[in-house]
């Protein structure tokens, strides 16, 4: 299981998303192979993540050791984005329903 907590007595100032469409735009999805194995992958480079949604990226800009290996590398919480996800299908699925009962 994946999950955080979510309780509504821990938030304070709700207010609900509106701009699912507009932040889901932004989004750069790519196919990659990984420098240490080749292995295929897909998903997002996290410093272009950062600009959009930066609740989504942890790690530090570019840190190197002494010996310039990597250092606390980037890493992106693929869950953060699900919220403008579910605004951005509601959104869709409203303008399907207006175009439907113009036909």
């Amino acid at each position: 299981t994946y999950g955080g907590t979510s309780d509504y007595r821990l938030k304070k100032d709700v207010v609900s998303l509106t701009n699912g469409t507009a932040t889901i735009q932004k989004l750069n999805p790519v196919k990659f192979n990984w420098i240490n194995t080749d292995a295929a992958g897909e998903g997002f480079i996290a410093h272009e993540l950062q600009s959009v949604i930066p609740e989504a990226v942890h790690g530090e800009k570019d840190a190197v050791n002494e010996d310039g290996s990597l250092q606390k590398p980037w890493g992106v919480d693929y869950s953060k984005y699900v919220p403008d996800l579910i605004v951005y299908c509601q959104q869709l699925r409203k303008e399907l329903d207006e175009l439907k009962a113009k036909i």
